[in-house]
């Protein structure tokens, strides 16, 4: 891009967000409120079964009460994926405690990037295939005030990589495909729909990650977001 972005469209989880290892904190709820103690690869292999269920099913949850659905079930797969001989612990209250072990703090640079964005008027739009509870972790992180709009897969109704999505973004952060970037870190679901819907990728390859797939030629990688376009005084 020749000139500066007048927005970036950011995705959420590994770009804004990232998930603190949900296994170790889950066992430590299970052990404080049910006495119950389990082995480290037992509740791994119950939370990958929570995840892998969640995959599948998160933009079911375009609304609260979706979300709750969601949830529940959910943590039925976590629960079944439990070791024989666990006790049949209350839905509600496992609901909970997986709840306290899921937490989405961001990068370290992410509020001082996205502060110093918004004094540049560059607009900030967040584009992510989650549910609607996107905009609690948003808020609990603190980036909340600092974005311009929030389009979740879920409420939508179409996910990434699918242009119409992008589209959606760019209509809230009002501008053209050609005035602003996506910032992600999938290449299937950033890179190729970025491109899909005209605008300039940028992969976002943290220290210690791997991108889902090879960097197609010409797309910029970037280690930080302190890398971003337009941002140099």
């Amino acid at each position: 891009m020749s000139v500066p972005p007048r927005a970036y469209l950011l995705d959420a989880l590994g770009t804004l967000l990232e998930l603190e290892p949900p296994a170790p904190l889950l066992r430590e709820e299970l052990r404080a409120r049910f006495g119950l103690e389990l082995s480290a690869e037992e509740v791994t292999r119950a939370v990958r079964a929570e995840i892998a269920y969640y995959r599948a099913h998160h933009d079911e949850a375009r609304d609260r009460p979706a979300l709750a659905r969601l949830r529940a079930d959910a943590t039925r797969a976590l629960r079944d994926a439990l070791p024989p001989g666990a006790p049949e612990l209350p839905l509600a209250e496992l609901t909970e405690a997986l709840l306290a072990s899921l937490r989405f703090p961001p990068y370290p640079e992410v509020v001082e990037v996205l502060t110093r964005a918004r004094e540049r008027g560059i607009r900030l739009v967040v584009v992510s295939n989650w549910d609607v509870s996107l905009h609690d972790a948003l808020a609990a992180a603190g980036l909340d005030p600092l974005l311009d709009g929030v389009v979740t897969s879920a409420e939508l109704g179409v996910a990434k990589p699918d242009p119409a999505i992008f589209a959606h973004a760019l209509a809230l952060a009002g501008v053209s495909a050609q005035e602003a970037v996506h910032v992600g870190d999938s290449v299937e679901a950033d890179v190729a729909g970025a491109r899909a819907a005209g605008i300039a990728p940028l992969l976002v390859v943290r220290e210690g990650a791997a991108p889902d797939a090879p960097p197609p030629p010409g797309v910029a990688t970037i280690a930080t977001l302190r890398e971003l376009p337009g941002l140099d005084p």
